[in-house]
């Protein structure tokens, strides 16, 4: 499917794509912030974008960014909600809560071992890449 090289570029995208998100996970009021149910699946929060402001290009950019940050958020949350119960929970305390715990913690506190831990993330990733469609290939070079 991958090669070696392929699959940590992948990798990294995923990862990339999720630090982004909980970047933009900063600059959400509380409020707006989607909840984490109990089967870690992840409910948008529901607000109208309705903005009413005297500075006209500041409110733009804002507005801009705003649409720009929840249409990324809501891309990531979809292709996670995709996930099985046991991927989506961990990528969820992995990457997409304000904190950063360690793995060690997560895979303890769901009761399972390191190894099905990783194994399990790492499918989590291809499956998050083919679904946000950043997987890597390496192209091939065509002869001249």
């Amino acid at each position: 499917m991958f090669k070696q090289g392929e699959c940590e570029k992948t990798k990294e995208a995923v990862e990339t794509a999720l630090e982004k998100y909980r970047m933009y996970m900063l600059t959400v009021p509380d409020e707006f912030l989607p909840r984490v149910t109990q089967t870690y699946s992840l409910v948008p929060p529901s607000n109208t974008n309705a903005f009413h402001s005297s500075t006209e290009s500041a409110a733009i950019k804002k507005v801009d960014f705003e649409r720009e940050r929840d249409e990324y958020m809501e891309r990531i949350r979809r292709a996670v909600n995709k996930l099985s119960a046991i991927e989506r929970e961990i990528i969820i305390k992995r990457h997409m809560s304000l904190e950063e715990p360690r793995d060690y913690d997560i895979y303890n506190e769901m009761g399972i071992s390191e190894a099905t831990f990783y194994r399990i993330l790492e499918k989590a990733f291809y499956k998050l890449a083919f679904a946000l469609r950043i997987e890597v290939y390496k192209e091939e070079k065509t002869p001249v």
